[in-house]
């Protein structure tokens, strides 16, 4: 029969099926309904009682539950419910593109090893992007089991955070994933947060001065975007009636390009329309006549597919996240013929970058029931010609600072983390920075605060806060520098003054050419080292070495670590990424030796070192490890201006 609800009670999103309860404390339970309404919650045999306030909203706390479950809750005998409940362990997994960064667009070996290892208590909550100017009151979405299926849409970091302690606790692991790429800090913190800080206050009040012309401003923008998304829109296939898709047609005046390449480095500017891929390929006698499948990776935005001049496959804009989503097309047995056969792919980009953005080795054909091993790799090179560049070319206009802008002082607060408050959790983890390395000088007051702020809000007291320093990234310098990301980096170590905090140090493992370094598992892993080891209380290695003090003798200068514990280099190489400066404050590199738990620097061009820097770079030359394998974190002992101190 069904329940009515004449009086409106709703749980919070949060509070659906296949959910996590935080273990062994007084967990809240939070919902909406008609001011005034009794409200009872049950689960795990025990009941909790309020009465809804007079804003609509209600809330209760349950007594401590031990790890376990399943479970179901209910609300007044079932007029709302969440079933299949575990209780376990729960982390809140936030910060900009590196968290959000899913386990498709991450390493594939990496990506099949999750899809291939179902967990049923690792479970992910995903909060929609939503940036506001006032508090939201609840989220949409829904708590997904790790599964061959579902893991392709979870946070990289997140679920590699979670895995390893479901390895060690031996409990259920849920993750609440609250990210936004591209994001800085001050969007994820409360303006009451940033206005109580006098040196981020001015945030807060230029942001609201610029609202004073928002709505004309808005609604440029709003022109000038429909313009925009006009002008993309794709008006015909014209490659297809020119042949293009055809097995017989003849490409050998196109160019020949790696196939993952994006569209705007072979072009060699910011480009939108569509572009064609053509190749062929040998198919095995051990394929013929079965049913196959057909996968490409993710295509940024959408694509027709042709195999041997028939359409197989199409993801176009009603997929959500279209861009992201692996293609992988079944194709009918008798579709492919033993030795040469062809496919063509076209490619529509409607903004941002296009083409095929997924590994060369996500690219190939296979059986579709795996009944043999046999499988053609479709990487490497293919053929490729511009159909149609969009016009006017380059990139969508931008948004103005207002309350719905990603970037706006506390919106993201507001939409993405105040819904998700006071929800019981263990911690958080947090991967972000980029964004902010411009003004890393200001981070060093903005981070605490953020991490201060939500701490308040949780009233959970000081919750265990994990964060990841910045990898390394772009041109490699031969000399000594300055760097901006140098300087981000260190504020994030300077973070660490605060109470129960950790930091996960991946200097050896970012990509020159790509802010989002493929290898998620490493960061989710080193996360999770500290919380095993802070939280925990396990036997576990969570950093590496830290700089602890320096002793100068003459020309050399000894320096001590903590966690400096069978300091080696990781490549077997001598110790490289050092650097002694005089009192000329001119840096160059120092030949390190290390003795015990120590290392002694020297350079022939300091004669008197004053100060040392190791990994000081955007992409630094690094191999400093102990005996964990965990890098040394970079640092600096000088406190001399950098590039960002003046910056706002």
């Amino acid at each position: 029969m069904m329940l009515t609800n004449p009086a409106g009670l709703k749980l919070s999103a949060l509070f659906s099926d296949n959910m996590v309860l935080q273990r062994d404390i007084a967990a809240p339970v939070f919902g909406t309904g008609d001011p005034g309404t009794a409200v009872e919650v049950e689960i795990a045999g025990q009941r909790a009682e309020t009465h809804v306030k007079p804003d609509g909203t209600w809330m209760v706390r349950l007594r401590p539950l031990r790890a376990g479950g399943p479970y179901t809750l209910t609300v007044n005998n079932g007029v709302a419910s969440a079933r299949n409940v575990m209780v376990g362990e729960v982390w809140v997994a936030s910060g900009q593109s590196n968290m959000e960064w899913n386990l498709s667009w991450a390493s594939p070996e990496q990506y099949q090893e999750a899809q291939g290892d179902p967990r049923p208590d690792l479970r992910m909550f995903t909060v929609p992007k939503l940036a506001t100017d006032k508090p939201a009151r609840d989220v949409v979405g829904s708590w997904n089991p790790a599964s061959r299926e579902t893991v392709a849409a979870f946070s990289a970091v997140g679920y590699w955070f979670a895995r390893e302690l479901h390895d060690r606790l031996k409990v259920p692991v849920g993750v609440i994933h609250t990210s936004w790429g591209g994001t800085p800090a001050e969007a994820w913190t409360s303006p009451t947060a940033l206005g109580a800080e006098p040196s981020l206050r001015p945030m807060v009040a230029n942001y609201i001065d610029g609202l004073n012309d928002y709505p004309q401003r808005k609604a440029a923008y709003d022109k000038a975007l429909l313009e925009f998304t006009e002008s993309r829109k794709d008006i015909g296939n014209e490659g297809l009636t020119n042949g293009w898709a055809s097995p017989t047609f003849d490409d050998s005046s196109w160019r020949s390009v790696a196939v993952t390449t994006a569209v705007e480095q072979l072009e060699g500017r910011s480009v939108d329309g569509a572009f064609w891929f053509r190749r062929t390929f040998e198919v095995p006698q051990e394929l013929v006549g079965k049913e196959l499948l057909l996968e490409l990776g993710a295509i940024d935005d959408h694509d027709r597919t042709y195999l041997n001049g028939v359409e197989v496959g199409a993801t176009g804009p009603e997929t959500p996240n279209h861009w992201s989503t692996l293609r992988a097309y079944r194709i009918p047995a008798g579709a492919v013929r033993a030795g040469t056969n062809s496919i063509a792919v076209r490619v529509f980009d409607t903004g941002g970058g296009g083409g095929f953005t997924g590994q060369p080795s996500q690219l190939r054909l296979s059986a579709a029931d795996g009944s043999t091993t046999a499988s053609v790799p479709l990487g490497g090179n293919w053929k490729y010609k511009v159909e149609r560049i969009a016009q006017p070319e380059g990139d969508a206009p931008s948004a103005p600072f207002g309350p719905d802008n990603p970037w706006a002082p506390g919106s993201l607060y507001n939409g993405m983390l105040a819904p998700v408050i006071p929800y019981g959790i263990r911690g958080a983890i947090w991967y972000q920075g980029e964004s902010n390395a411009s003004r890393a000088y200001q981070y060093r007051t903005l981070f605490p605060t953020m991490i201060q702020d939500w701490r308040r809000r949780w009233g959970q007291g000081n919750f265990p806060f994990y964060f990841v320093q910045l990898a390394n990234f772009m041109q490699r310098n031969p000399q000594p520098v300055e760097s901006a990301w140098a300087e981000l980096r260190e504020a994030q170590t300077m973070t660490l003054k605060l109470p129960n905090t950790g930091m996960a140090t991946i200097i050896d493992i970012g990509e020159a050419a790509d802010i989002h370094p493929k290898n998620k598992k490493d960061v989710g892993r080193r996360l999770a080292f500290n919380a095993l080891a802070q939280t925990y209380r396990q036997n576990v290695v969570a950093t590496g070495p830290m700089f602890q003090s320096m002793q100068v003798r003459g020309n050399t200068v000894r320096l001590r670590f903590t966690n400096g514990e069978g300091l080696k280099t990781l490549d077997g190489r001598p110790v490289v990424g050092f650097a002694v400066a005089g009192a000329d404050k001119k840096f160059h590199w120092a030949d390190a030796k290390i003795e015990g738990s120590t290392l002694v620097l020297s350079s022939p061009q300091v004669t008197a070192p004053v100060a040392v820097r190791y990994g000081w770079s955007d992409n630094p030359d690094v191999n400093l490890v102990n005996a964990a394998g965990l890098p040394a974190v970079p640092f600096r002992t000088d406190v001399w201006p950098g590039l960002t101190v003046n910056a706002k």
